[in-house]
């Protein structure tokens, strides 16, 4: 079982596997894929209840699941899923191109392992990740779903029918997790669309809320640990996860600018240069 230390060098290696995915593709989104490496890490090396050797895209039993709704941070979450064993990091190099099952948006038709939904139309994965919970229930499967949103996508009305769903049929075997980072892709939320008192708001909904530093290891850890512990008790939870979009990377870090922007070969060298090759670049 990895420890602190080696989960945030695993998250240094996704980190410059987003940089230099977005750069060779010329597009994707660097800004929320580097603030949500720390929470995928700590997931897939830590915390799920899973088996790469074993995924089957319609197998509901015996493991817990993940579904990432905010589906155009695929870069993380495909560097993530090669990290921990779902297929060949190498592949990693043909993010965005033609025929790769490497998508701008994650996409089942790819059968791509890891991959259950295609994702990147906002606001569905909460909806999906009931049903999945449902499902595990009726099978007496004790294992735990989670799904990965953003601040940004909750603007979605759909989120909020999920909510009210989870909370009437009292599905406590869920996780949600939203990605905190106050930007969207066209500016900061709060001047978008505001979300208030989104604490209050969660817990008004019927759910258990917690709240978590997203780009620091230690308390992501423990939270999704603690977030464990405080299901099968009538709530689904939530966490509030904080974090800085483009975490890492100091011109990219707390702008909505690089939501969906390629760095140009200078600016990927100068990302790079701030990460640090841990466990080999693909």
């Amino acid at each position: 079982m990895p420890n602190i230390i080696e989960l945030e060098k695993i998250a240094s290696q996704l980190r410059r596997d987003i940089v230099r995915m977005v750069h060779g593709a010329s597009s994707g989104h660097p800004g929320g894929s580097l603030g949500c490496a720390d929470v995928l890490v700590a997931l897939y090396f830590e915390v799920l209840n899973h088996n790469p050797e074993k995924f089957l895209v319609n197998e509901n039993n015996g493991q817990d699941l993940f579904f990432l709704s905010i589906g155009h941070i695929s870069a993380a979450w495909y560097s993530v899923l090669a990290r921990s064993g779902y297929f060949d990091v190498a592949e990693l190099a043909t993010f965005r191109k033609i025929n790769s099952r490497l998508q701008g948006h994650p996409a089942t038709e790819e059968d791509l392992p890891g991959i259950r939904i295609a994702s990147g139309s906002l606001g569905q994965g909460l909806s999906v990740a009931i049903g999945a919970a449902i499902a595990k229930k009726l099978e007496k499967d004790p294992n735990i779903v989670y799904c990965l949103m953003g601040d940004g996508e909750i603007q979605e009305g759909q989120v909020w029918e999920a909510a009210m769903y989870a909370s009437a049929k009292k599905v406590d075997n869920l996780i949600a997790i939203v990605d905190y980072n106050g930007k969207q892709i066209d500016g900061p939320v709060e001047e978008v669309m505001p979300i208030n008192n989104i604490h209050g708001i969660w817990k008004k909904f019927g759910w258990t809320v917690l709240e978590m530093d997203g780009n620091n290891m230690t308390d992501v850890v423990e939270k999704l640990k603690l977030a464990k512990e405080y299901t099968n008790n009538k709530k689904a939870v939530v966490i509030i996860m904080n974090t800085v979009m483009g975490f890492g990377v100091d011109f990219m870090m707390g702008t909505h600018k690089w939501h969906g922007v390629p760095p140009n070969d200078e600016q990927a060298e100068q990302a790079l240069s701030q990460l640090e090759e841990t466990i080999g670049d693909y």
